[in-house]
């Protein structure tokens, strides 16, 4: 077999030993074309037919790749792994193609003896090349400068594949948002694109994130901010080529002769009424119940009714106030809507159940799950269910999962993908997680409607309060067939946005609040539940790429936002790390622990405050976290009031100071530093063996929470204990909160 997939798996950063690369090529560049072989096939020559001769072109082997995997495969231990390695890949690579260039391709192999028995078919290409173009091709609002002449296009000769352009930087300016990002606040000298991604711990690292927006405030100068109005991606070099420009390049999809091909808007004024105007277009936050604000508590591990409750009994004993539980581990692991070890009768015709389809033996995982709801609604503890947006497909489906992947595809609700015939087929999932799984088309609302009714009895019947809409990054491949008409380079981004939608209006329909809480997400995403910043390891390094991840999320609208405090993954934190974590997330809209499974080895790495206290042998961690979460309970009010405050005005609860401050040169030297709501001023401890810090305060009367001591503007140097992040109350509202910190 020979294999050639022009756009590869679709992996946004990666590319395939059998995709051509680039997917649409450039005149000019280097054009990469390769296969992957089955271990028969010993050579593989390429046939290149530019409609006036077919030449020929040796393949090379080369390492096979795929999904941004290397496939050397020394940790498989199967023969047919060991095929599949044998395999390989060939690649070849032309230059000097000519813009305008109309070929066709294939490749044609075998083994030695029959170098021609195989093929594949014939492949379409058109060569573009970037050409001058009118600035009216940039639909740009004169807010955002565009630099007169700068724009460029990407033309094949009949279609415009991306547009670029330049906005001017004026010297001081600083560039913050671009949704949920990791590694910096000021993003000027950088570059970055917007493109949905799971990015699996290290994110500021690798300067990837799961929620990306082609949005950003620029501050320092006449302060404005902008909007690459498209779900498509987009590449921002933030002045790291020329230091005065802010360069973007886009994917479109326009004839080539189009004018006003993207949109632009411009926002001038303050953070305030910028983020407010981008709010207006792209939609608002919702306030959310109270316990919303809470401390949220889970665990990979709590697989059980038994362990959960357990878990929640502990934190009674332990005089830790708790707000809501998520429970992950809960279901079939196949389904996603029928809890573990339920007995029931399967629907063939895959339609909905109801709370009375299912028996739920009493030595089972979940032996009363509407008792234990009801249990925990009486404690004041909501409860959410993990989900992921998939059809699980591998092991071979048996009972309700299979009937269910028949009646998605039987009602046409699926994404699909074209097939080697070039007939559209159920689109398998490419990620590394659930791989090969079906995966419902949630952007359309019958499909959606569809799929989320299988989870209405949960919602109706036994209470669920909300869920962790987990999961949204799964659709890659420019390809891919929405039911709406849209191909995947302009509706994979929308995916996480609407996915929580689709719960959120799932928990509506039964009269609750919209409680959702993802990690992925995209412009739009502000109208749609809580958010976290997805998963990492318990260092001090992820603790500090965290709080950077919510400044910019929050900075592009994003109102509830959390982190896993001190990391979820890998090895427990320190008592330092653990409690300086949880003391800043004291201060932030969600607080919320989370923990990795760990196939219930010991010693536990459940990031429970008693664990941590245990594993750690800190005496100071237990009381430490019950001073902090009883400090958030009083907050609780204040933090409502804020949010509701921050909703009406279009800005967040949680903000940079460069939204109060935006000429305040000073405090980018600090940039871990944030407003929650009006009058609390947060500057945490980041730094491990600290024993002091100092905080840059903006002018004005300050008073610190936890002495009551009034200080001006500028450095404020103090003894910081584990459990006490450096908190400043504005002075004319310390009189309203006093009683907040106990002083």
């Amino acid at each position: 077999m020979i294999r050639h997939r022009p756009s590869g798996s679709g992996h946004p950063y990666s590319v395939d030993t059998e995709q051509r690369d680039p997917v649409d090529p450039v005149a000019g560049s280097p054009l990469t074309l390769g296969v992957r072989v089955t271990p028969d096939v010993d050579q593989v020559t390429l046939q290149w037919d530019d409609g006036d001769s077919v030449t020929t072109h040796p393949l090379t082997r080369t390492q096979r790749r795929s999904r941004g995997q290397a496939v050397d495969g020394g940790h498989l231990a199967s023969a047919q792994a060991r095929l599949a390695r044998a395999a390989g890949g060939f690649s070849v690579t032309l230059n000097g193609l000519a813009s305008g260039t109309h070929a066709r391709y294939r490749f044609v192999g075998g083994p030695d003896g029959a170098p021609e028995s195989q093929r594949t078919r014939w492949f379409a290409v058109r060569v573009a090349g970037w050409r001058a173009a009118a600035d009216d091709t940039v639909a740009a609002d004169p807010a955002v400068g565009l630099v007169p002449g700068s724009v460029a296009v990407l033309d094949d000769g009949e279609r415009l594949l991306r547009v670029r352009f330049a906005l001017t930087l004026a010297d001081g300016e600083k560039v913050a948002g671009f949704g949920e990002r990791f590694d910096a606040l000021d993003h000027r000298g950088a570059s970055l694109d917007s493109v949905v991604f799971e990015q699996y711990k290290s994110q500021g690292l690798e300067r990837k994130t799961y929620l990306p927006m082609p949005f950003a405030h620029v501050v320092g100068g006449r302060g404005w901010g902008f909007h690459v109005r498209t779900s498509r991606r987009v590449w921002f070099d933030v002045g790291q080529t020329r230091g005065d420009r802010l360069v973007i390049e886009a994917e479109v999809d326009a004839a080539s002769a189009a004018s006003g091909v993207l949109s632009v808007g411009g926002y001038e004024g303050d953070p305030h009424t910028v983020l407010d105007a981008f709010l207006a277009e792209v939609g608002r936050p919702e306030q959310l119940p109270d316990w919303v604000l809470r401390l949220w508590a889970s665990g990979n591990e709590w697989n059980t009714q038994a362990e959960v409750m357990r878990q929640v009994d502990l934190h009674r004993e332990h005089d830790i106030p708790v707000g809501s539980v998520v429970i992950e581990a809960w279901s079939d692991e196949s389904t996603f809507h029928i809890w573990r070890d339920a007995q029931y009768t399967p629907r063939e015709d895959g339609g909905p159940m109801r709370l009375a389809d299912f028996t739920f033996p009493a030595d089972g995982a979940w032996p009363d799950p509407k008792g234990m709801v009801d249990e925990l609604h009486a404690r004041d503890i909501a409860l959410l269910l993990w989900q992921i947006p998939l059809i699980k497909m591998r092991p071979h489906p048996r009972g309700q999962v299979r009937h269910d992947a028949d009646a998605a595809v039987r009602e046409g609700v699926l994404i699909r993908e074209p097939g080697p015939d070039g007939r559209l087929r159920p689109y398998r999932n490419r990620g590394w997680w659930f791989p090969l799984s079906l995966m419902p088309d949630l952007t359309d609302e019958r499909a959606a409607e569809w799929w989320t009714n299988k989870r209405r009895y949960l919602v109706e019947e036994l209470g669920i309060d909300g869920f962790k809409t987990d999961g949204g990054e799964h659709a890659w491949g420019r390809e891919l067939a929405y039911l709406d008409g849209r191909r995947g380079d302009e509706a994979n981004n929308t995916f996480p946005v609407a996915y929580a939608k689709a719960y959120g209006d799932l928990l509506r329909r039964a009269g609750k609040a919209p409680v959702t809480f993802s990690r992925a997400g995209f412009t739009g995403s502000q109208c749609h539940g809580a958010f976290w910043a997805g998963d990492e390891n318990s260092t001090w390094e992820a603790f500090r790429w965290s709080l950077f991840a919510g400044l910019n999320a929050t900075a592009s609208g994003i109102l509830y936002w959390g982190w896993d405090i001190a990391g979820f993954s890998g090895e427990i934190p320190t008592a330092e790390l653990y409690l300086r974590s949880m003391a800043a997330a004291t201060f932030v809209p969600i607080m919320q622990y989370h923990s990795e499974f760990n196939h219930h080895r010991t010693p536990s790495r459940d990031r429970t405050p008693w664990n941590i206290a245990e594993r750690t042998g800190d005496d100071r961690v237990l009381p430490g976290v019950r001073r902090l979460v009883h400090l958030r309970e009083r907050l609780v009010p204040y933090l409502s009031a804020e949010s509701a405050w921050a909703i009406g005005q279009g800005t967040s609860l949680m903000r940079p100071l460069f939204f109060d401050w935006p000429n305040d040169e000073a405090l980018w030297a600090h940039p871990l530093q944030w407003m929650l709501g009006r009058d609390i001023l947060v500057s945490p401890v980041t730094q491990e063996g600290a024993t002091t810090h100092t905080a840059t305060l903006p002018d004005g009367d300050w008073v610190h929470a936890f002495t009551g001591e009034r200080v001006g503007g500028g450095a404020d140097t103090r003894v910081v204990p584990w459990d006490e992040v450096p908190v400043y109350v504005r002075a004319e509202a310390w009189a309203t909160l006093a009683e907040v910190f106990g002083s």
